[in-house]
């Protein structure tokens, strides 16, 4: 029997971030897709295959969980070079979307091709994960997570690389053992409170009432947490993320400057990087977006601290807020500047990026490893009478 890999992926709407086995393997791919009809022109294979097959990611994907199913697909960054590129539209579910999975599965498969414990016959790798996902709130408390679950649970999904770089030709069939889908809220609270054993590494925190405020792509959860527990009543889930923003700031630019962004990630680049923050490059020229910027994502920080005051005023014994996930990196200086001129709530952000943007994946990695620990426990011998 083939043994299961162990996956944690966070499907964020601004890309995919997945960590692999034991924490030897880590993907963060663009969540971002293309439809293709027919295969892409290429040069040489030679050339193809010195490339990385994460720049190239081009697929056919077979699953009966699919709403459009045998379709092919750029991914990633591949279909950021394609003028029918699709990102996740706001108002949309992220359980109920194709595009979730597809991407889901282009990671599962991208991992899949470099290992050497699944069994392989000719070009078909047949790979056996243990998966930790999760989903936002709102649809968890819409009971979405069980259909979700369904979906991938008890199918086999296929993967099959076309002109992608070093695995043109495999196919790679994807079974899983086990799926564990976790509110996204919950999840932040265990990485705030627990390392990769689910040992208690913040006592401070364990037994305060906190609010957590994910501020993703396409929507934002609010976690009460008390008694160490979620209270499922009192967290809520609102269709407000920053895509919207993002798009706008997008075609601001397109319009005032005439310069075209591939994809949302190339705006989150130009508002968070370290040098050159708020400028693009107008026709050789070195030109500020900062009047942009500012407006749309100050309005929108606006709005996000408007639930903040309404979800603390409910919850008026809660002791800190902290701020996650990728929205709150991009509107992290316009909170804080509102708080500290308004109300002086005792928030927190992350000022290390990286562990705010994959604070979803790590505590899936730690909930789905502490399942596989406590599900492979040896059994104990049967006493003899």
């Amino acid at each position: 029997m083939t043994k299961s890999r162990v996956a944690a992926i966070d499907v964020g709407n601004d890309s995919i971030k997945a960590i692999f086995g034991e924490l030897e393997y880590e993907l963060n791919i663009p969540n971002i897709i293309a439809r293709d009809t027919e295969d892409r022109p290429v040069i040489g294979i030679e050339e193809l295959d010195n490339k990385n097959p994460l720049d190239g990611i081009h697929i056919k994907v077979h699953s009966p969980a699919l709403k459009e199913n045998n379709v092919i697909y750029r991914v990633g960054n591949l279909a950021t070079k394609t003028d029918n590129a699709t990102e996740l539209d706001p108002g949309s579910s992220k359980s109920e979307e194709d595009q979730t999975l597809i991407m889901l599965l282009a990671t599962l498969a991208l991992d899949a091709v470099q290992q050497t414990g699944f069994p392989k016959v000719k070009n078909v790798i047949d790979a056996s994960y243990t998966l930790g996902t999760g989903l936002p709130l709102r649809e968890v408390k819409e009971g979405k997570d069980a259909g979700y679950r369904s979906r991938l649970v008890g199918n086999v999904h296929q993967v099959e690389f076309l002109v992608t770089p070093k695995y043109q030709g495999l196919k790679v069939n994807i079974k899983f053992n086990e799926v564990k889908v976790y509110p996204e809220g919950f999840a932040a609270y265990i990485n705030l409170v627990m390392d990769n054993g689910l040992k208690i590494i913040n006592k401070d925190l364990i037994d305060k009432r906190i609010l957590i405020q994910d501020i993703g792509g396409l929507s934002t959860d609010i976690a009460v947490i008390k008694n160490r527990n979620v209270d499922d009543d009192k967290a809520q889930g609102f269709n407000l993320g920053v895509s919207e923003s993002l798009e706008a700031i997008r075609e601001e630019i397109r319009i005032k400057h005439g310069v075209e962004l591939d994809s949302r990630r190339d705006v989150v680049e130009i508002i968070t990087r370290k040098n050159d923050r708020n400028h693009i490059m107008v026709k050789g020229s070195r030109t500020s977006v900062h009047d942009i910027t500012d407006r749309i994502l100050l309005d929108l920080a606006k709005k996000q601290y408007r639930l903040l005051r309404n979800v603390w005023q409910k919850n008026s014994q809660t002791e800190i807020c902290y701020f996650v996930g990728g929205g709150s990196h991009v509107l992290k200086d316009y909170i804080k500047t509102l708080n500290n001129n308004l109300d002086g709530y005792n928030i927190e952000f992350f000022e290390d990026d990286k562990e705010s943007i994959w604070m979803m994946a790590n505590a899936y990695y730690k909930l789905i490893m502490d399942f596989v620990r406590k599900t492979e426990k040896p059994k104990e011998p049967v006493k003899a009478n």
